[in-house]
């Protein structure tokens, strides 16, 4: 059962059951404290920004993790749970989020190990980095408009 709740960093908003859609459950197939960026190709996003963050990948997105955290990507089992849509609306399109102000029961519950080869699989491109900070300064200055930061409190901190 999935109770609503207050989420610690949106503490403006009322107790709210969250959920993300299949498009973009992708950014959650890691551990949970995994500090990421994951962002996509986004409508006038400039040349240089599209060579810059995209080079030669065709992937429609890009997934960011720090190498330090290969090992426990590569050892988790997560649970994946499927909700029922009813009583959910559209709260981040950007992220995929919805949320519920009721509470949920799930209608199956799958456990998923092998996260690197189910991120492999997916279409987006996996980028392993000893450091975060580079990128969310550079995305943060671009003209991309389409990416997530999750979790950065756990990124290592800036090399010298």
């Amino acid at each position: 059962m999935f109770r609503p709740r207050v989420k610690a960093n949106r503490t403006e908003l009322p107790p709210v059951v969250w959920a993300v859609d299949e498009e973009r459950e992708f950014t959650f197939w890691v551990p949970r404290a995994c500090p990421r960026i994951v962002y996509w190709r986004s409508e006038g996003m400039s040349a240089e920004d599209e060579r810059r963050f995209f080079g030669t990948t065709s992937a429609p997105a890009v997934m960011a993790v720090e190498s330090g955290w290969l090992e426990r990507i590569q050892s988790a089992a997560l649970y994946r749970y499927e909700l029922p849509a009813d009583g959910f609306e559209r709260f981040d399109e950007i992220a995929g989020y919805s949320i519920s102000r009721v509470e949920k029961v799930p209608s199956s519950v799958t456990r998923m190990t092998g996260l690197l080869e189910r991120l492999a699989a997916s279409g987006i491109e996996l980028r392993l980095t000893p450091s975060l900070h580079p990128l969310r300064e550079a995305l943060l200055g671009s003209t991309v408009t389409r990416f997530g930061i999750h979790q950065f409190g756990n990124a290592s901190p800036p090399l010298a």
